[in-house]
């Protein structure tokens, strides 16, 4: 069966293409509500399961990947900032401090109608920035659409200490537990 991803991210994209994975893309329409009052996890879920339903409607023998990231400090959910204040903003709040990258993501398998989601979540320990370092990496405009301000995989490792988890997870796809599923999915075909 096909493998569709319910996705338009460059960087999920390239995750997959390095896994080895053949698949097409099929970008969702699903509108993600990063305010629905419930914990991160959940809400990671729920708004994977959004998209990859939502492309699904599309495909009736696929495999639907859909995923959602966003990063969590002090209960506080931090999507992407598009704009260079808001940025700037983000992380300085980060700056110095400890943090968890959560991944919501759902596959669909529309021929069998299994549906499997799960969250992943990484730590992520930032560096002590200066408020230059912080402005030259808002500058470069990487930060402006990605979840938390950082690309970690990009120009973004450099403002990263370290991480616990998943560093895949971080860039937006948790690609050791994605390969899982889609091994136990392989498997009953």
């Amino acid at each position: 069966m096909k493998i569709v991803l319910a996705s338009t991210s460059q960087t999920r994209k390239k995750l997959l293409t390095d896994a080895g994975i053949v698949f097409e893309i099929d970008g969702s329409d699903y509108e993600e509500d990063l305010t629905l009052p419930m914990p991160p996890k959940e809400l990671a879920v729920h708004l994977s399961a959004g998209k990859a339903k939502e492309v699904a409607q599309r495909h009736s023998e696929a495999i639907v990947l859909g995923a959602d990231t966003f990063a969590v400090y002090q209960d506080k959910i931090l999507g992407k900032p598009h704009t260079a204040e808001k940025a700037r903003e983000m992380l300085q709040m980060l700056n110095g401090k400890q943090h968890s990258a959560i991944t919501g993501f759902t596959i669909v398998d529309t021929k069998n109608k299994n549906i499997i989601s799960k969250a992943v979540e990484t730590k992520v320990f930032f560096k002590n920035l200066t408020d230059k370092e912080i402005d030259d990496y808002v500058a470069t405009g990487e930060p402006l659409n990605k979840a938390g301000s950082y690309a970690i995989l990009e120009i973004g490792a450099g403002v990263i200490d370290k991480t616990e988890g998943s560093k895949s997870n971080v860039a937006g796809l948790p690609m050791e537990e994605v390969l899982e599923v889609l091994k136990e999915l392989q498997s009953r075909l």
